[in-house]
């Protein structure tokens, strides 16, 4: 890879392909994968990363709004969107790009139903999402017979797959409530075919569910984090590759002497002399202040370097008083050799919330 010149985000799609190929993997050849590409693709570049997994083989896509759904569409994916939170104000929309919504309660299907019908509509597909004990979204189950007698008074719209959120399949402490989800899931699913008397797909799993439970994979299963690298578990972690890097540079040195101040509020005040670098980003850039005061490290010529006083806006200063390096050296906030998840976990927060936060004024750069 070249040497950063500015503040770049790497994207390495070979990374993707080889995290891609481990989750599928651990699933049957017949199980259809439902990469999760909201946000940006989890704070990358959607359209790159969704056309290089439908190259892979990828069955559908899974996004959060409609307008994440419209990109992709725009960016030459055809593959099947499932949109997990459609808005009313978006039905029609949704339905011209071809997006199949999660439909999670009885107001929001009878929405979509009436702009089914508006649109003249036949079959329309949807997803039915129910509530096992996230309780974020979703149908109870006792609402299925009168979801049922709604479906079955109209043919604008067709009910192709089942779908439910599980809540901690990461952590082992949890498998007790992850089990009793799964069994919620499994007596909806049974409920449900014998009311719609239509065979439909059923995906519950997350990343981690893939790891854990994959006896319970269904039809589908929907992997996010762990395309980008990151499995939530150390060994599952150690199987992953970093699909992202976030590179700067050093853009000026500075020589502190015994009791100056580096940043805003004088939140650092050096005790002895001190040689600092500043660098071009901040949090504008998704870079936030819970970073900054010794808490979290960057790398420079292979040496770790902290971070110190306030991250402003647009900069962070780093104590390089031990790290041989001049201006223009290459930093590397996290990747590879820096981990996200392991760069968030120092500011007590996730690698969801760290790439997810990423600025769009950071360039993208695709490798291979």
């Amino acid at each position: 890879m070249a040497k950063a010149e500015e503040t770049v985000l790497e994207i390495d799609l070979k990374a993707l392909g080889h995290n891609y190929r481990y989750l599928r993997s651990k699933i049957k050849p017949e199980t259809k994968f439902m990469a999760v590409v909201k946000a940006y693709a989890y704070g990358s570049d959607s359209v790159s990363i969704a056309k290089h997994l439908q190259d892979l083989g990828v069955d559908y896509f899974a996004v959060a709004y409609v307008n994440e759904g419209i990109t992709l569409r725009e960016g030459g994916i055809t593959a099947p969107i499932l949109v997990l939170h459609p808005q009313k104000i978006h039905f029609k929309t949704l339905i011209e790009y071809r997006l199949e919504p999660s439909i999670y309660s009885k107001a929001i299907l009878a929405d979509f139903i009436a702009t089914a019908q508006k649109l003249n509509t036949l079959d329309y597909p949807i997803h039915l999402k129910f509530n096992t004990g996230l309780n974020r979204l979703g149908f109870s189950a006792d609402e299925l017979p009168e979801i049922s007698v709604l479906i079955q008074q109209q043919k604008a719209v067709k009910i192709i797959a089942i779908l439910s959120h599980l809540a901690a399949t990461e952590d082992s402490k949890e498998t007790e409530f992850t089990n009793l989800q799964l069994h919620r899931f499994d007596a909806i699913c049974q409920q449900a075919d014998a009311l719609f008397k239509t065979k439909t797909l059923k995906h519950v799993l997350n990343t981690s569910g893939i790891i854990n439970y994959a006896h319970a994979q269904y039809d589908m299963v929907r992997s996010g984090i762990g395309l980008y690298g990151y499995g939530n578990e150390p060994h599952v972690d150690e199987a992953l590759q970093p699909v992202m890097t976030l590179k700067t540079i050093i853009a000026q040195k500075h020589s502190i002497h015994s009791g100056e101040s580096v940043g805003y509020n004088r939140k650092y005040k050096s005790n002895s002399e001190t040689v600092t670098a500043t660098l071009p980003l901040g949090h504008a850039d998704g870079i936030g202040r819970q970073y900054g005061q010794g808490k979290t490290f960057v790398s420079i010529n292979g040496h770790m370097a902290p971070i110190i006083g306030n991250v402003c806006m647009d900069m962070i200063m780093v104590d390089v008083t031990n790290v041989e390096c001049k201006e223009g050296d290459e930093v590397i906030i996290f990747g590879k050799e820096l981990p996200a998840n392991k760069f968030s976990q120092t500011a007590e927060t996730i690698s969801y919330e760290l790439l997810t936060g990423l600025s769009q004024r950071i360039k993208r750069v695709l490798t291979n």
